[in-house]
C-alpha cells in the first residue's frame, strides 16, 4: 500500500457536499491541492452548503467552481483548465425517498453526470477515478453482512438503481479504456455538517423543537451507521492505491466502508434522545418503499488491502455530531 502523496492534483466533485466537505479538508489539511465543485443545488439547505465552503475556502491550495455534473461542456473545460492527478466523484442526487417523486433528478445528476465524469477521464487522462456507491446497491439481499462479492441485481429504488448502473459504466470505461477505477459503497454516513434530508439530522431538529419524529417499521430496522471521518481515512487510503489489474485484465475495485456493526435504529436514537438531553415525542408508521431492512457491512478486503476498517461508535460519533449540532444552530 502506497502512502498518500500530497503533490497530487484532485478534484472532488460534489465538493460543498457532506462527505466532500470532510475529505477536501482533511486533503487540505495534509498539504493536497483540491479543486472541489458542485451546483449547490436546493435539495437540503444552501446556506449549510455555503458555511461548509466558507471554511474550504479559507484554505490555501484550495479551489471552487460552480458547476453542473450533466453539462458536458463545462466538465471538459474543468478538466482542461486545471488536469486534475485523481478524481474523486462524490457529485450525485442523494436519497432513497427523494427518488421515488423525483426521478428525473437522479438521471441528470447520477447517470449522465457521472458519464460525464467518465468521459472526461477518457479524454484528460488521470491516474485514479475514485467514485461513490451505496450500501443501496444490496436491496433486499438477506444474506448478512453484505460482502463486495454478492449478487446486486434486486434494487429496491431508482437511487439503488443509478447507483449500481456507475458501477457497470465504471466497469465498461475501465476495460475500455485503461482508466483505473475504484467505487466504495457508503454505508450510512452521520456526523457533523451533515446532510439534514438524513434520519439522524432531522430527528435531531424535530427533538430540539418539540416536534414528533416518525419511525418506519416500529424502529425494527438495523444500519450500519459509519462515522464521517472513517470514511475520509478510507477514501484517503484509496486515492493513491489504483487497482491492478484484475484476472479480466481490468484496473477495477469495490470496497465496502461500513463500521461492520449494525444498530437498530431504535437505540441509535436513544443514544441521540441522550446526547441531546431531551426525549423525542414518536409516531410509528409501517415500513416505506423503498427502505430495506437493515444494512451490514462485510469490510474485510478493506482490511485485507490497507489494515483499515470504520470503527467508531455510535456513542462517540453522535457526541461529536450533537456537539456541532448545537453551535451551529446556537442551541444552549
Amino acid at each position: 500500500m502506497k502512502q498518500f502523496d500530497n503533490q497530487k492534483k484532485i478534484m472532488i466533485t460534489g465538493g460543498a457536499g457532506f462527505i466532500g466537505y470532510h475529505l477536501s479538508l482533511a486533503l487540505l489539511e495534509k498539504g493536497a491541492s483540491v479543486i472541489g465543485f458542485d451546483n449547490m443545488n436546493d435539495y437540503y439547505d444552501v446556506e449549510l452548503k455555503k458555511a461548509r465552503l466558507n471554511i474550504l475556502e479559507e484554505k490555501e491550495n484550495y479551489s471552487f467552481e460552480l458547476a453542473e455534473l450533466s453539462d458536458k461542456e463545462q466538465i471538459f473545460s474543468l478538466f482542461e483548465k486545471y488536469k486534475p492527478d485523481i478524481v474523486v466523484n462524490l457529485g450525485a442526487q442523494a436519497g432513497v425517498r427523494y427518488s421515488i417523486d423525483n426521478p428525473d433528478a437522479y438521471m441528470q445528476s447520477n447517470m449522465i453526470g457521472f458519464f460525464n465524469i467518465l468521459e472526461a477521464c477518457r479524454h484528460y487522462p488521470v491516474e485514479h477515478l475514485v467514485f461513490a456507491s451505496s450500501s443501496s446497491v444490496y436491496g433486499g439481499n438477506k444474506k448478512v453482512p453484505f460482502s463486495t462479492e454478492d449478487m446486486v441485481d434486486g434494487p429496491v429504488s431508482l437511487y439503488a438503481a443509478t447507483k449500481k448502473s456507475n458501477e457497470l459504466m465504471a466497469h465498461a470505461y475501465s476495460k475500455l479504456y485503461d482508466i483505473p477505477l475504484t467505487g466504495l459503497r457508503f454505508f450510512t454516513v452521520y456526523g457533523p455538517f451533515g446532510r439534514p434530508d438524513m434520519a439522524y439530522f432531522k430527528f435531531a431538529l424535530k427533538i430540539i423543537n418539540g416536534e414528533k419524529i416518525q419511525i418506519y417499521n416500529n424502529g425494527d430496522m438495523y444500519r450500519d451507521f459509519t462515522y464521517v471521518d472513517d470514511v475520509v481515512k478510507g477514501i484517503i487510503n484509496v486515492l493513491c492505491n489504483p487497482p491492478l489489474e484484475n484476472e479480466n485484465g481490468v484496473k477495477y475495485k469495490i470496497y465496502n466502508i461500513g463500521n461492520n456493526k449494525p444498530v437498530r435504529l431504535m437505540d441509535f436514537i436513544s443514544e441521540l434522545e441522550r446526547q441531546l438531553g431531551k426525549e423525542a415525542e414518536k409516531e410509528y408508521l409501517p415500513m416505506q418503499p423503498g427502505d430495506v431492512y437493515q444494512t451490514y457491512a462485510d469490510v474485510s478486503e478493506l482490511m485485507h488491502d490497507f489494515d483499515f476498517k470504520p470503527d467508531t461508535s455510535i456513542q462517540e460519533g453522535l457526541g461529536k455530531f450533537v456537539e456541532w449540532f448545537k453551535e451551529y444552530y446556537n442551541i444552549h
